[in-house]
């Protein structure tokens, strides 16, 4: 929604000068600039740049929506793996469950990472043996993985989604602290295709 206040002021603008204001990279809002000009929020003019579109006016219907609708309202089942499970395993769930994000959890049943497909890719390429190491080796592991709760506003949980350049994030639950960090149980998953769903859904309702 900081993409359409920037337009607002400072139509026409770019996609680079949006990018850089919101300091992130042009192919990272390149998919939120694509959504927003589909729904008519913004307007895109070849070699002009982007205006306010013809729902502009309405945008504060949307972010009220995003703000008051929960991550649990639009979450959906987690696909969770064991942190002892094969590389090859892993990317066989991948593609079976058609994600890009894994999550995976220790023996305890409590998160302890997740894996994209580009980590899955790095490690694998040129490196034919790599298909039978744990999927604990590639991994970004808790407590560097960005997650949220199922109470947070969907309009919070898809600023972290802009922020850290992920497409999904984990919703989880404290479930106590060691000397390790703060444990969580996984509950759900939210991804920015859930997002756009609840925004589209608002607009064949207005």
């Amino acid at each position: 929604m900081q993409i359409i206040d920037i337009v607002k002021k400072r139509a026409p603008i770019t996609g680079d000068q949006i990018a850089e204001t919101l300091n992130l990279s042009r192919p990272t809002i390149r998919n939120d600039l694509s959504i927003l000009v589909m729904l008519e929020y913004i307007d895109a003019k070849p070699k002009v740049g982007y205006f306010p579109g013809k729902k502009a006016a309405q945008r504060q219907g949307s972010s009220s929506l995003l703000q008051e609708t929960r991550v649990r309202d639009i979450q959906s089942i987690p696909i969770i793996i064991r942190e002892t499970t094969t590389i090859q395993d892993a990317v066989v769930t991948l593609f079976l469950q058609d994600v890009g994000t894994l999550i995976i959890c220790d023996g305890d049943g409590k998160l302890a990472g997740v894996a994209s497909r580009k980590d899955f890719l790095k490690v694998t390429l040129g490196n034919p043996g790599a298909v039978s190491m744990p999927v604990s080796m590639v991994m970004t592991r808790q407590p560097k993985v960005v997650t949220v709760s199922p109470d947070d506003p969907v309009l919070e949980a898809a600023h972290k989604m802009i922020v850290h350049e992920v497409d999904s994030l984990p919703v989880v639950v404290p479930s106590g602290t060691e000397e390790t960090g703060p444990k969580l149980d996984v509950v759900g998953r939210l991804t920015k295709t859930s997002i756009v769903k609840l925004l589209l859904d608002l607009e064949a309702k207005g």
